[in-house]
């Protein structure tokens, strides 16, 4: 068969699979082109990707691969829509469900990479690399009998993973152990910790928050029902840490905010046609009782973080404390192909804050803004440590609420926590105590009321786990 010809029938199969995505995909489809002459428009480029490709698989001076030509193709299309939407492969699309779900088969072990061999970061409590004596700084130089040197990072974290119930032998080098020796691991399920916790100041429950998984809401219940435990009625307040946050999924972004929120917006989605709008409301019952909040932003958070931040800051629920958010205001919905495996993330949807604010090459300003200082070995490389945010992306989308795009700030955060000037500061605030001094910027208006979509959107339920295709806030 001509690839030219191919290439229509390779068009009505795309259409078949978009269809079975959801019927207002197919809607886009079928008006987008403008009707038969548009329509004929497309197959005639999509004969001349044909006769392209023909082209390159029989003249090239090696035979490429066309595996890796079709997918080349995909995501150069998609690419070109924005920076966000992409085609992920059935490899790279089972590691992103792994990453949403925040479960897997494996260890339970944090690790990096040091001079060619895996490091132990530190060992999960409770997971079978813990149960079995691995501990942080190990080196793990053998993985079943093969030499790690050689590898990535992600090919060795790939030889850890497995199925649940299956052994592994690794190799370990300790300091303090004169000769390397193995242990072996039964892999079990491991749940990737979104959140953390612990108590600062004495009375204040501090949470950090990575990620937006699956294991958010949980990991987030888990920690509020501890800090209560620990403190009693003498929790003073909250400090929910969304620094260097990337976002994630969106019904987690909805969930946690509405933790904090008794009632009202939380966000809400505009997609391409009027119909698609949806507004998504917190549920009765603030988890937190009325305590005071303060959200730590800067210019590693994004998305699902500035989702959060927003609708807590529009709300009046929390005060923000540190830098400029990174600007990402869209939403990606994941469409699998079916299959042929694979799937698709394409951007779907803006996303505004209660006040009807699109963060877009924007981001959200805190209401302190308050840098962190940098060590003096790190002064030379601030520029670095500062991130450019949405607004600095290539093919970004525009926002026309504003006249002047920025977004994106510092994104340094000291491990020492007793340096940390942004956590002191909120710690300083919750008690009550003046930080004017920390401050380089108060910004005392309140978000201004916008104009919202003249189409009343669709309500939805924070509780409501998100539809199928799943939507992302990054």
């Amino acid at each position: 068969m001509k690839l030219a010809n191919f290439a229509k029938s390779l068009s009505l199969i795309a259409l078949g699979a978009v269809m079975s995505a959801g019927l207002w995909h197919a809607i886009d489809v079928a008006t987008a082109g403008g009707g038969d002459s548009g329509n004929m428009k497309v197959y005639r480029q999509l004969d001349l990707f044909g006769d392209v490709f023909d082209r390159v698989r029989s003249d090239y001076v090696v035979k490429p691969d066309e595996e890796k030509l079709i997918e080349a193709a995909i995501n150069g299309m998609l690419s070109s829509l924005d920076p966000h939407s992409s085609y992920m492969n059935p490899k790279n699309f089972k590691n992103m469900q792994v990453q949403t779900r925040g479960e897997f088969g494996g260890l339970g072990i944090e690790v990096t990479m040091d001079k060619g061999v895996v490091k132990v970061v530190s060992p999960i409590d409770d997971t079978p690399a813990a149960k079995a004596g691995i501990q942080a700084g190990d080196l793990i130089i053998k993985i079943d009998g093969e030499r790690v040197r050689g590898l990535t990072l992600n090919q060795a974290v790939e030889k850890m993973r497995g199925k649940v119930g299956e052994p592994i032998v690794v190799t370990i080098l300790r300091k303090g152990v004169k000769d390397p020796f193995d242990v072996k691991i039964i892999r079990d399920v491991i749940r990737i910790r979104s959140v953390k916790h612990s108590i600062q100041g004495g009375d204040i429950g501090y949470i950090r928050i990575t990620s937006f998984n699956e294991q958010t809401q949980p990991g987030l219940d888990k920690a509020l029902k501890d800090i209560k435990k620990k403190l009693g009625d003498k929790v003073k307040g909250y400090i929910i840490d969304l620094r260097n946050n990337p976002g994630g999924l969106l019904d987690q972004a909805i969930s946690v905010s509405s933790t904090f929120l008794d009632h009202g917006e939380v966000v809400s989605t505009r997609g391409r046609n009027p119909s698609e709008s949806q507004r998504f409301n917190a549920r009765p019952g603030d988890a937190a009782g009325g305590k005071p909040v303060v959200v730590l932003i800067n210019g590693g958070s994004a998305s699902a973080s500035e989702i959060v931040s927003g609708a807590l800051q529009d709300h009046k629920r929390a005060i923000l404390i540190g830098t400029r958010s990174f600007g990402k205001g869209s939403v990606q919905t994941i469409i699998p192909l079916g299959a042929r495996g694979g799937a698709i993330r394409l951007t779907t949807a803006r996303y505004y804050t209660p006040s009807g604010r699109s963060i877009q090459a924007k981001g959200i300003m805190p209401d302190y803004i308050i840098e962190e200082e940098l060590p003096d070995k790190l002064k030379d490389k601030a520029d670095q440590l500062r991130t450019r945010g949405e607004a600095s992306l290539r093919g970004h989308l525009k926002n026309n609420q504003i006249k002047k795009e920025e977004s994106g700030s510092s994104a340094y955060v000291p491990r020492d926590k007793s340096k940390d000037t942004q956590l002191q500061a909120a710690i300083k605030f919750l008690h009550g105590e003046d930080i004017s001094a920390m401050v380089k910027k108060k910004v005392a208006k309140a978000p201004a009321k916008e104009k919202k979509a003249e189409t009343k959107p669709r309500d939805k339920s924070a509780g409501k786990p998100a539809d199928k295709p799943k939507e992302k806030a990054d």
